[in-house]
């Protein structure tokens, strides 16, 4: 049974879509928060983007920023959920791989790791989709 669905006299697919909704909003926080702090410090934002040596520091700020606050409201409503969940668990792979590997230095170890579980919790929900109380589930 899809957890999009429900089954008349469960509560099963109730309480999947409340677990699926708490997720949700645990997963998006994090990139609301920080797409919004990029978007309202562009120039902090891009001089710290400039000092690793990514291209094109202010556009790639703005981009980077939008994606985060952006994605993370989608997946907040639950909206193009599963599409969005995609984009943000390749995206959140790469950060990975961009910003965290000095691995010598244990909390680039643990950013790395960190931003591999919420990958992972992307995937999943990329999976299941967004439950009975989104966006998602309104359309259809």
């Amino acid at each position: 049974m899809s957890t999009n669905t429900s089954v008349a006299g469960s509560g099963t697919t109730s309480n999947a879509s409340a677990t699926i909704l708490l997720g949700r909003v645990l997963l998006s926080v994090i990139f609301v928060l920080s797409g919004f702090g990029k978007l309202t410090a562009i120039a902090g934002t891009a001089g710290y983007f400039g000092s690793m040596g990514l291209p094109l520091p202010t556009v790639t700020a703005i981009v980077v920023g939008l994606i985060e606050l952006l994605g993370g409201l989608a997946i907040l409503i639950g909206f193009q959920t599963r599409i969005t969940a995609w984009v943000l668990a390749v995206f959140t792979v790469a950060t990975a791989l961009v910003a965290h590997t000095g691995w010598a230095d244990q909390m680039q170890m643990i950013s790395f790791m960190k931003n591999l579980a919420i990958a992972g919790g992307f995937l999943v929900l990329a999976s299941s989709g967004a439950g009975a109380y989104s966006v998602d589930a309104r359309r259809g």
